[in-house]
């Protein structure tokens, strides 16, 4: 495997600046100081309920996300660097799912395979020629960072459908603030808690009609939900409603929530719920999650969906392959964050120098998540290899592989003390019709075992705190 890039530490062993003062009070708390902190972190986790379950588990229950206490300190050149990359890429994410839904111009042109669009499972035919306020779809987008040296930052992976995580980024700087002070004061750290008032200004702007406040609510699926935690805090953060599919209802092509009240009209969903289970009238009859009727009033343009239905479209593996040529064709421009390189194992010379070097590589379902359905061919056995290859071979379409990337470590907090641990980035990108905002910094997930390149939290991965220094 590649050596890994150290955020802190350079190869002579020195520390690089953004770092030095973060060594320097590592150096100078006690051990037990930052166990007992840290004990304390757990603890107010588990009082205020930030839990996750994962679905597929026998005898599953609520886990508590490992919260690691050595911030990830990212410069503010890096971060502006990062954000001009990012505003960038949902831009084109943007163009190339309106077009999808209605020229096509990228299929014409043979920048993307028609196949690639049509038989992607996540297309919504219904979408086909529909108008969406503001000619806008991804509004919530959350893209993956990579880091293997010092200049570059990869993305590896879009999400433009439903990306979570960002309640653990508010929460985790409230932790640290309440536990660290005195190392907040050492440093002058971007804010993130303007996150809430951002979001609610983004949803807010994408309302399809004027002349009143829009009324805006985040439809959850519920308590059982694996990220039912976000969806509350989220809705207690923005001041909204927060609302399950039971709790409104459709008249006239117009959404209405339930209130003690009387009938309250909704112009904004901030929907937490897969497109499958949106209108039972429309997709899968069996749901009883979603809001009958809601397409109908969502197609006269009387409500706005965040993130808007069919996105899934963008979000999968094989197409953020075509993520650099799809931002050349829209912009113009070339890609300012590159591709982690990929083959794409539905083209047979593609395909050949992967079965060629399955030990090497990394290979992913194209529409897979949550690190499952995946081969890190550097850390299986031969046994192991062999079944994938099998798959591999019986349905080639439904994978992607790339070069097992060493990721870059950053200091964590580990049973020994401090040491290097795998990490990425998640920062959330809001797309309003007014301008674009992203707060300074993201979730960064951390790969807390020794080694492991996995940082899923699904996977026992962790998270951490970002600081984007100010100065």
């Amino acid at each position: 495997m590649p050596h890994a890039f150290d955020e802190m530490s350079s190869a002579d062993g020195s520390v690089r600046p953004a770092y030095e003062t973060l060594q320097r009070w590592l150096a100078s708390v006690p051990q037990e100081v930052l166990d007992h902190r840290r004990k304390e972190a757990e603890f107010i986790f588990r009082r205020i309920g930030i839990t996750f379950a994962v679905y597929g588990e026998q005898n599953s229950q609520e886990r508590l996300i490992p919260f690691d206490m050595v911030p990830r300190i990212i410069t503010k050149d890096e971060w502006a660097t990062l954000s001009k990359g990012l505003e960038q890429r949902v831009k084109a994410l943007n163009m190339y799912i309106r077009d999808v839904y209605t020229k096509r111009e990228v299929l014409k042109a043979g920048v993307v395979p028609e196949n690639l669009v049509y038989q992607n499972p996540a297309f919504r035919p219904e979408m086909n020629g529909q108008r969406v306020p503001h000619d806008l779809y991804v509004h919530i987008a959350g893209i993956d960072i990579v880091r293997t040296d010092p200049d570059t930052f990869y993305v590896l992976e879009d999400n433009a459908r439903t990306p979570s995580g960002v309640s653990y980024m508010l929460e985790n700087r409230e932790i640290m603030l309440r536990l660290f002070p005195e190392l907040f004061s050492l440093h002058k750290v971007a804010p993130v808690d303007k996150y809430g008032d951002d979001l609610l200004a983004t949803l807010r702007s994408l309302a399809p009609h004027g002349g009143h406040e829009p009324n805006v609510a985040i439809l959850t699926p519920g308590i059982y939900n694996s990220a039912y935690y976000e969806h509350s805090f989220l809705a207690d953060k923005l001041g909204v409603d927060l609302v399950e599919g039971r709790d409104l209802f459709v008249k006239d092509a117009v959404v209405y929530m339930r209130t003690t009240e009387g009938p309250k009209r909704v112009d904004v969903i901030y929907r937490r719920l897969d497109d499958d289970f949106l209108d039972p009238l429309m997709f899968r009859r069996d749901s009883q999650l979603g809001v009958p009727g809601l397409m109908s009033a969502y197609h006269a343009g009387n409500v706005t969906l965040t993130n808007a239905v069919g996105t899934g479209v963008a979000d999968d593996k094989a197409v953020y392959s075509y993520m650099p040529d799809i931002i050349r064709f829209y912009l113009g421009e070339e890609p300012l964050l590159p591709n982690v390189p990929t083959w794409r194992c539905r083209e047979p010379d593609h395909l050949k120098y992967v079965l060629e070097h399955l030990p090497e590589l990394v290979v992913k379902e194209v529409h897979g998540s949550g690190g499952y359905g995946m081969l890190v061919g550097p850390a299986s056995d031969k046994a192991q290899i062999e079944k994938f290859r099998a798959k591999l071979v019986a349905d080639p379409a439904n994978f992607i592989a790339q070069p097992t990337l060493a990721l870059s470590t950053c200091p964590t907090m580990v049973e020994k003390g401090v040491a290097p641990r795998h990490v990425d980035l998640r920062p959330f990108i809001l797309s309003g019709s007014d301008k674009v905002r992203i707060v300074p910094g993201g979730l960064t997930r951390v790969a807390m075992k020794e080694g492991s390149l996995v940082v899923n939290s699904s996977q026992g991965g962790g998270t951490k705190d970002t600081w984007v220094l100010d100065a």
